[in-house]
């Protein structure tokens, strides 16, 4: 990484404010491949950081900004997924991506904090679903770059080989591979509100402890995973089946005594939020497929809550 020279100006605030749209760009690019806002975040600064650090007569020189900053961040985020393998064999229990609420849905807000706020800026859309960051995060470091590069954010096979650092055919063949995954795995079949409405019924269900009305909303090999990361209870191993799944929630209401659960969009779909008072102790998504519930996934951590709490009702 290039230093800044003692005769090269410092960045001033107008060199700040000018890049300051791109901020929104990076972070949904750097969410996509991360599935962790708070990753996305670090990613984003540290490119704004290398930014800064060139010489003045290096910026002057460099035509697109926002494709430089596109290309760093694209490539501290491949560096990221390469180690996270690792990091997720420490990892307590499953790792689940983060996730995102909407702030219009909650009735006080806290003005002027949008921009503080990176969830603010992540643009909702298939790509942000629970059950495509899922999808994507099966996939190797290189696939989900070369794939979300392309598919997603419209950089041509050449751009992407130079931050993967293969050649254009190479990077074609892997996105090619990702989006074939992607097809096969996320084939949704069930219209807006009916998942809404979906979500209601299992709401209702639980909240009255009704195994037999939980089961019939449940496909028969549904899956329930918690992310406590090791920060809040939550079990260390997924449930598997619908007797099994309507058994452990009503379980969980029962330890719980009273049941708050809201209807929020959690990653642009519909899902709950479990509250104690104004306190979000969780944060539910769901795969819904041919009218039932197929996978319910359960953020526990409090780390990935931050964009979730004082948020109330």
């Amino acid at each position: 990484m290039e230093t800044t020279g003692g005769n090269e100006r410092p960045p001033t605030r107008s060199d700040e404010d000018l890049l300051e749209p791109e901020r929104r760009n990076l972070t949904n690019v750097a969410y996509r491949l991360l599935g962790s806002l708070t990753e996305a975040e670090d990613a984003v600064q540290e490119a704004y950081t290398r930014w800064f650090a060139l010489p003045e007569r290096r910026r002057d020189a460099i035509s697109s900004p926002h494709a430089w900053l596109t290309t760093v961040v694209s490539r501290i985020c491949l560096d990221q997924l390469r180690s996270a393998r690792m990091r997720r064999e420490r990892y307590v229990g499953p790792w689940i991506p983060e996730p995102l609420p909407v702030r219009a849905e909650w009735s006080r807000l806290t003005l002027g904090s949008t921009a503080s706020d990176p969830a603010d800026q992540i643009t909702l859309d298939e790509s942000v679903e629970m059950a495509f960051l899922i999808i994507l995060d099966s996939m190797t470091p290189a696939e989900r770059v070369a794939f979300m590069l392309h598919d997603v954010f419209r950089l041509p096979f050449n751009d992407v080989a130079e931050i993967v650092g293969r050649t254009p055919g190479a990077c074609r063949e892997l996105a090619s591979k990702a989006r074939h995954r992607v097809t096969a795995a996320h084939n949704r079949g069930t219209g807006a509100p009916r998942r809404a409405a979906i979500i209601r019924e299992f709401r209702q269900a639980w909240q009255a402890k009704d195994i037999n009305a939980l089961v019939t909303l449940l496909d028969p090999s549904v899956t329930a995973a918690a992310d406590g990361g090791g920060r809040a209870m939550a079990s260390p191993v997924p449930v598997q089946g619908r007797e099994a799944v309507a058994q452990f929630l009503v379980h969980l209401a029962n330890l719980a005594g009273r049941l708050d659960l809201l209807e929020r969009t959690v990653n642009g779909q519909p899902g709950l939020v479990a509250m104690n008072g104004n306190n979000v102790l969780t944060v539910y998504a769901f795969d819904i497929d041919d009218a039932h519930i197929q996978r319910i996934w359960a953020i526990r951590n409090p780390d990935k809550l931050r964009s979730w709490a004082n948020r109330p009702a």
